[in-house]
């Protein structure tokens, strides 16, 4: 049954008790995509909020949980720090990478900080951590104040060939080395 109210400009307005199915979506001809009964919200509302891929809420895949990566031994880490030790033992003598190229590496983009956070912790780690080869993202010796003499950095990459100039790798770009391309994440 209809009803006839007024607007706020004053204009009267139909209004009905019945509700009304939406339209149906349409798209031009030769645009590739179909009708598609269901928005990607409404899929994700009857699927109960849960994604299709994980079974699990956008907050409960997020909340708490760092990415899965396969270590070199074979095993999936779950604790950052040795996820960017499992990294930084791969990086080739003679070759350097950044702190955010580690951080990209494991999907967290954001988080390079944290990267040299790890590097600054890593004297106990075993195997070994080649902490000396991690700079800045231009090529910066910045960690070097957290060895045990300032200069080790500078003297343990000028062994393996890299250049160092003003505490700043020469050529950084030449020998720059991406995990992400490097390792194929």
């Amino acid at each position: 049954m209809a009803t006839k109210k007024k607007s706020a400009a004053g204009s009267p307005v139909t209004s009905s008790s019945k509700k009304t199915a939406p339209a149906a979506q349409t798209t031009s001809p030769g645009s590739g995509a179909g009708k598609q009964p269901k928005s990607a919200a409404k899929a994700n509302r009857a699927a109960g909020g849960k994604t299709a891929v994980t079974g699990k809420s956008p907050a409960q895949k997020t909340a708490g949980e760092l990415p899965k990566k396969v270590a070199p031994s074979g095993k999936a880490d779950t604790n950052f720090f040795d996820q960017v030790y499992d990294v930084a033992r791969q990086i080739p003598r003679g070759r350097v990478t950044s702190y955010g190229a580690i951080a990209a590496s494991l999907g967290a983009k954001s988080s390079s900080r944290m990267v040299g956070w790890a590097m600054n912790s890593c004297r106990s780690a075993r195997p070994k951590v080649p902490a000396h080869r991690v700079v800045n993202r231009m090529g910066i010796l910045s960690g070097k104040h957290h060895f045990e003499d300032p200069l080790q950095m500078e003297k343990m990459l000028a062994k393996e060939g890299v250049k160092v100039k003003a505490d700043q790798v020469v050529d950084f770009k030449k020998v720059f080395w991406d995990p992400s391309t490097e390792l194929g994440f």
